[in-house]
């Protein structure tokens, strides 16, 4: 990774960045879109948002009020209407929808059909191509700073040919063409398809993923350090999580369960050393609509082989847990391109189950790390 730019000019408060979502009609990016459009209004307090806090004040990330949204997705759904229907869910404040309306209806403007959809005869090249304009079409018209691409579309299965790219990997190729810094936070390939190497390294664009940290694995976080620091010996670590609305219905599918699994699993065995017994079960409740229940079991050995365990349960809605993370990951990553910082961000680990090039597994040494990378973009002013 390149270090900032030396001479670099502040990023300038009224230039406008795109923020464009792949998956930009479902849960998570619409309460994005609603929750940016709160903010800037003054309706609600920056809850959740960690660049919002004081260590990042000064560090040139793009005001919310200058970010710009659009999309690829595959449904039809109005932003406005998939509001209404996560107000009615609970997901988003009562009154909201209709207080940032415009906003919401600006946004699914710029919301263009992605793909392949069912009959679609486009081969991966011309598919490519047609993300890929989108994107330089919107920074054109809009007359955008930059754009940064994000990934918030539901889980994929993890392919079973290398040499094949899935369809997050053709958005991601399709980002990199048209030179924008990506953001995968979901468990899908995305970047990291082996036919896309050479042109990740090739593209000098900063990028970061994978799966973002929002439940059951922040905690997870959190609590294996401990452990560690204790010197309380781990004999097995199982979870279940319940939930409803798309996620559920997409980790239905064993496989895009698998792929989510991996992630869960490697703070564990990244901060214990080895993975521990236990599994974790992801079911599909549709009752449970936008919400979500993580449940862990820890079974542990205390002084002289007591034994001893540790249950946790996390209750929480997980686009209203992600949205926050996802703009401030748009804005880390605008201001590492303003300033020339390229390739793969360790440094954002703080947000991710599956991090970029390693780094730490704990969440206390993440956040320092996340910090340290604020501090960083403001030395760059």
């Amino acid at each position: 990774m390149t270090t900032p730019s030396e001479g670099t000019t502040a990023h300038t408060a009224t230039a406008p960045t795109g923020v464009w979502f792949v998956g930009a009609r479902g849960s998570v990016a619409t309460t994005a879109v609603a929750g940016c459009a709160a903010l800037t209004a003054g309706l609600h307090a920056p809850d959740g948002m960690v660049t919002e806090t004081p260590p990042f004040a000064g560090s040139g990330l793009p005001p919310l009020a200058s970010l710009v949204f659009g999309g690829h997705d595959t449904v039809s759904c109005p932003l406005p209407k998939r509001a209404e229907e996560l107000e009615a869910a609970g997901v988003l404040p009562y009154g909201l929808a209709s207080a940032v309306h415009s906003e919401l209806a600006s946004a699914d403007r710029e919301i263009k059909a992605g793909g392949p959809l069912p009959g679609d005869t486009r081969g991966d090249e011309e598919l490519i191509a047609a993300f890929a304009a989108d994107l330089r079409d919107f920074a054109r018209r809009r007359g955008l700073d930059r754009v940064v691409v994000v990934n918030v579309a539901s889980t994929e299965p993890a392919p079973t040919d290398p040499g094949a790219l899935p369809p997050s990997s053709l958005y991601a190729a399709a980002a990199l063409r048209a030179g924008c810094p990506y953001v995968n936070f979901t468990p899908s390939t995305g970047l990291r398809a082996p036919a896309l190497r050479d042109a990740v390294e090739a593209g000098g664009l900063p990028h970061a993923g994978r799966d973002g940290k929002t439940g059951q694995t922040l905690l997870r976080s959190v609590l294996a350090p401990m452990f560690v620091q204790r010197a309380l010996s781990v004999r097995a670590w199982s979870g279940t999580n319940l939930l409803g609305g798309g996620d559920g219905a997409a980790l239905a599918d064993p496989a895009a369960a698998a792929a989510k699994n991996t992630g869960k699993n490697r703070v564990l065995a990244d901060t214990l050393g080895a993975l521990p017994e236990g599994d974790v079960h992801i079911d599909d409740v549709p009752a449970l609509g936008e919400w979500k229940t993580a449940w862990d079991h820890i079974a542990f050995d205390g002084f002289l082989g007591s034994r001893m365990t540790l249950q946790t349960t996390w209750q929480g809605c997980d686009s209203a847990l992600a949205a926050p993370l996802v703009l401030d990951l748009a804005r880390l990553l605008a201001r590492a391109h303003e300033v020339g910082v390229s390739g793969p961000l360790p440094e954002l680990g703080f947000y991710f189950k599956d991090p970029d090039d390693g780094g730490p597994a704990a969440l206390a040494a993440q956040y320092e790390a996340l910090l340290g990378f604020g501090a960083r973009l403001r030395a760059a002013r």
